[in-house]
C-alpha cells in the first residue's frame, strides 16, 4: 500500500487530497485499488498513515482487516452523491454472458497477446453496447462507455476505449465466427433443452450508407428494407423452432434466395452433422434443382409453394372435406400422384379478407386509370403506342389485379387511339375461390396436417429474428465499407441477438413470456452512484452503491433468479 496525492478542479479552484492505494494483480494486468480517500490531511497524519500502510504491506495483511475499527463522526450536511452511471443493463448483460459461459470461452479462444487491453474484453464491450444502446464504434467510445458502468464492472478505464481499438477488436473477432456459432448452439441446447429437429431458413437484406465501392459483396438487389437505391448484402439465417440461431452466412446483395439453399444446407450439415432434421423454407427458396438436392440422402422438408401451383388443386379447393385447425383456419391433405410427397392445402379466413381487400383496391385503381385514359383519348388524339405504354405502366403498378382486365388499344381512321376493356369473369371466380388459400408440400409422411402446418408457420421465428436485429439491435444501415468489417459488424449483432434470446428463455422460464424487450428496459434504469461521506475528523469516505430496485424491478429479478449486488469496490483506473 502507498499514499497517492490527487488533484481535482472545481470551477476555478484546484483541491488536493490524498488516497490510500493498494496494488493488485488481475487478468488484465496490474491494477490499483483505492482503499480510502483521506482528504487534505496534515503532514503528521500523513506520515502516520504511510507508516501503517508500509507495515501492513510488509505483513501482507489487509489494513481494513484489523479487528478494532476506528470510529469516525460523519458530517451529514456535506454528504452528496456523484458519478451517476447506468448500471442495470451492463450488469444484466454480463450475467447473460456468464450464463452462457461466453466470457470464459472468448477469453480462451482469443488469448491475451501484447495488447494493452485484451481483445476479448473489447469484444464484450462491443456486444453489450449493441444489446443496450446500439450505435457506432465512435459513439461507443465517446458516449456510451462513459455513461455506463462497464468501466467499473470490467476494470477497463474510459481512457483506454477509443474507436480505433474497437475497430481492431472487430478484426480480431471475425476469424472465430464458426467456433462461436458451434459453441453457442451446443450451449443453448444444454441450458434450455433446445431441440434442433426443425431448422427454419430465411434470407433478408441490409443496406449500406455510402457507396461501399471497396466491398465486392455490396450490390444492388431486391431490398427488403425498401431501399432499392442503396447497395446491400444478403444475410441467410438458420434458427430452431424457438428462434435460437444456429448460424448465418453473408451473400452478395444481388444474390437471389433460391441460389443460397444448397450452400446453407451443406454448411449446417458439415458443422452439426446430417441428422434427421426437417428443413422449413418459404416459397422463395423453391426450384426443381433445390427439390432434387433436398431429396438426396433422405433429407426431409416442409416447403411453401408458388401461388400459381394452386391452380392444379382447383377441385380439392371445391371439396368440403377440410380439417379445422383453429377458428378461421382449415387444412386438407392431398397426396401426390407418386405418393412421395404430401401437399397441404391451407385456407385462412384472415388471409382471405386481406387478399380480398388488396384485389379490390388494385381493381379500383386500374378501373379508374383506364376510364381516365379512355376519356383522354376522346378529348385529344393520342398515338396507339403511347397509350399502350401508359396501359402497361398502369397494369404493372397494380399487378395483383392486372389479370382481371382484358385491355385492347385500337386505332381510329385518323390514326388516333381509343381503348376498349372488360373484366374477365373467369379470373373473378378463381380469385373468389383461391383468396386466403396457400399450398405447402412435404415428404414427411408420419405427421398430421396440423403438425405440418404448425411446423411451417414457425418460419415467423426467423422473420422475428430479422425484425429484432433491424429494430432493436440496429444491424442496418451498415456504415462500414470494407468486407471484413461488415462481416464482423454482423457477427457482433449475431452475438447480441444470442444474448437477447438467452434473456427471452429466462423470461419464459419465469413465466414472463418470451419477449424480453420490456424486462431489459426496466432493468436498464437501475443506476449506480458514488456516495461521498465527509467526516468531522477530515478524511472522506466514498462508497459506490447500486440504487435499490423498485418493487416491480425487484420482482422481475426474483422471478428470473438474479441477485443484484448492493455495492461495488472502487478501483483506481
Amino acid at each position: 500500500m502507498y499514499l497517492r496525492r490527487c488533484k481535482r478542479t472545481r470551477g476555478e479552484n484546484q483541491h488536493a487530497y490524498w488516497a490510500l492505494v493498494e496494488s493488485q494483480r488481475t487478468a488484465q494486468g496490474p491494477r490499483q485499488r483505492v482503499v480510502a480517500y483521506l482528504g487534505d490531511i496534515e503532514e503528521a497524519e500523513r506520515l502516520g498513515v504511510k507508516a501503517t500502510a508500509e507495515c501492513a504491506t510488509v505483513r501482507q495483511g489487509n489494513l481494513f482487516g484489523e479487528p478494532d475499527p476506528v470510529p469516525v463522526r460523519i458530517d451529514p450536511d456535506r454528504v452528496y452523491v456523484e458519478r451517476a452511471r447506468q448500471f442495470g443493463g451492463a450488469w444484466l448483460g454480463l450475467e447473460l454472458l456468464d450464463k452462457l459461459g461466453l466470457r470464459e470461452f472468448v477469453e480462451k479462444t482469443m488469448p491475451c497477446g501484447r495488447e494493452e487491453v485484451p481483445w476479448s474484453m473489447m469484444v464484450f464491450i462491443l456486444v453489450l453496447a449493441r444489446l443496450l444502446d446500439a450505435s457506432s464504434e465512435l459513439s461507443i467510445a465517446e458516449h456510451f462507455y462513459s455513461r455506463s458502468s462497464l468501466a467499473d464492472l470490467l476494470g477497463v478505464p474510459e481512457s483506454k476505449i477509443n474507436d480505433d481499438r474497437l475497430y481492431r477488436a472487430l478484426d480480431a473477432l471475425l476469424p472465430h465466427k464458426a467456433e462461436l456459432e458451434t459453441y453457442l448452439t451446443e450451449k443453448m441446447g444444454d441450458l434450455f433443452g433446445i431441440e434442433y429437429d426443425i431448422l427454419l431458413y430465411d434470407v433478408t437484406s441490409t443496406y449500406f450508407e455510402g457507396g461501399a465501392k471497396l466491398n465486392e459483396q455490396a450490390k444492388l438487389g431486391y431490398s427488403r428494407d425498401h431501399r432499392p437505391d442503396c447497395r446491400q448484402v444478403c444475410i441467410a439465417l438458420v434458427v430452431s423452432r424457438s428462434g435460437i440461431p444456429l448460424g448465418y452466412e453473408v451473400f452478395d446483395g444481388s444474390r437471389t434466395d433460391v441460389t443460397t439453399v444448397k450452400e446453407i444446407v451443406e454448411m449446417i450439415e458439415g458443422r452439426y452433422g446430417a441428422a434427421d432434421r426437417i428443413w422449413v423454407m418459404d416459397r422463395g427458396m423453391i426450384s426443381e434443382d433445390n427439390l432434387e438436392f433436398l431429396k438426396e440422402n433422405g433429407r426431409r422438408y416442409i416447403l411453401g409453394t408458388p401461388k400459381a401451383t394452386l391452380k392444379k388443386f382447383e377441385q380439392e379447393l371445391l371439396s368440403k372435406d377440410w380439417q379445422t385447425i383453429h377458428e378461421g383456419l382449415e387444412v386438407r391433405l392431398c397426396p401426390s400422384p407418386d405418393g412421395a410427397e404430401t401437399f397441404i392445402l391451407c385456407r385462412s379466413e384472415q388471409r382471405r379478407e386481406k387478399e380480398k381487400a388488396i384485389h379490390s383496391r388494385f381493381e379500383k385503381r386500374i378501373e379508374a386509370g383506364l376510364t381516365s385514359l379512355a376519356d383522354s383519348c376522346l378529348k385529344k388524339k393520342h398515338l396507339p403506342g403511347t397509350v399502350e405504354r401508359q396501359v402497361g405502366r398502369l397494369l404493372g403498378a397494380n399487378s395483383r389485379a392486372q389479370s382481371l382486365f382484358k385491355v385492347v388499344v385500337n386505332k381510329n381512321e385518323d390514326g388516333s387511339a381509343f381503348i376498349e376493356w372488360e373484366k374477365l369473369k373467369a379470373w373473378q371466380e378463381w380469385a373468389q375461390l383461391s383468396e386466403g388459400c396457400y399450398l405447402l408440400r412435404s415428404n414427411v409422411k408420419d405427421w398430421s396436417a396440423k403438425d405440418l402446418w404448425e411446423a411451417y408457420i414457425q418460419l415467423t421465428q426467423a422473420e422475428a429474428a430479422f425484425r429484432i436485429q433491424k429494430s432493436d439491435l440496429h444491424i442496418r444501415p451498415i456504415w462500414h465499407q470494407k468486407k471484413e468489417r461488415v462481416h464482423a459488424h454482423i457477427l457482433v449483432c449475431f452475438l447480441a441477438y444470442v444474448l437477447w434470446k438467452t434473456l427471452a428463455q429466462l423470461c419464459s422460464r419465469a413465466g414472463l413470456g418470451d419477449e424480453p424487450r420490456k424486462v431489459l428496459d426496466e432493468i436498464k434504469t437501475i443506476m449506480m452512484v458514488d456516495v461521498v461521506i465527509p467526516t468531522i475528523q477530515g478524511p472522506v469516505i466514498r462508497k459506490r452503491c447500486i440504487a435499490k430496485p423498485e418493487k416491480h424491478q425487484a420482482l422481475l429479478l426474483q422471478m428470473m433468479k438474479l441477485t443484484l449486488p448492493e455495492s461495488l469496490r472502487i478501483h483506481e483506473m
